[in-house]
C-alpha cells in the first residue's frame, strides 16, 4: 500500500523537473504535523498543464503510470487525493488558458480513466463520487 507519505517519492523519480516545486512546499509547510497534501497535487496539476502547453509530454507515460499506482495501489487516502486532489484540478477548466482537460486522456491508466470520468460525471450531474 502506498500512504501519503511515500506517494511523492515515486512521483519525483517519474518527473524530476517537479522536484523544485515539492522542495519549496516541504519548506513551506517544515514543521506542521501532517503535510496539506492536496496543495502540493494542485501544484502538480498546474505543473503538468503548463508542461503540456508548453508540448513538454515526454515524461507524461512516468508520470500518469505513478498517478495509476496511487489508484490503485494507494491507501484510502491516496486514491481519494489523486482523483479529487489531482484529477478534479486537471479537469478545471478555469487553469487551463491554451489547453483542455480532455488532452490528457491518452495517458491515463485504466483507473485513473475510471476516476476521470466518475469526476467527470459528478461536475455534469452531480452524482456522488464513490468506488462502487
Amino acid at each position: 500500500m502506498i500512504s501519503r507519505e511515500q506517494m511523492f517519492e515515486p512521483l519525483l523519480k517519474a518527473d524530476p523537473s517537479f522536484i523544485g516545486a515539492w522542495n519549496d512546499f516541504l519548506t513551506e509547510w517544515k514543521g506542521k504535523p501532517d503535510l496539506p497534501i492536496y496543495v502540493a497535487l494542485s501544484e502538480l496539476g498546474r505543473h503538468l498543464i503548463s508542461n503540456l502547453a508548453a508540448g513538454d509530454t515526454s515524461r507524461f507515460p512516468a508520470i500518469f503510470g505513478v498517478i495509476e499506482q496511487w489508484h490503485t495501489q494507494g491507501d484510502a487516502y491516496v486514491k481519494e487525493a489523486a482523483t479529487i486532489g489531482l484529477l478534479e484540478n486537471l479537469q478545471n477548466t478555469g487553469v487551463h488558458d491554451t489547453t483542455s482537460p480532455d488532452q490528457f486522456l491518452p495517458w491515463l491508466g485504466p483507473q485513473s480513466m475510471r476516476w476521470w470520468n466518475k469526476v467527470k460525471t459528478f461536475w455534469r450531474d452531480g452524482t456522488i463520487i464513490r468506488d462502487d
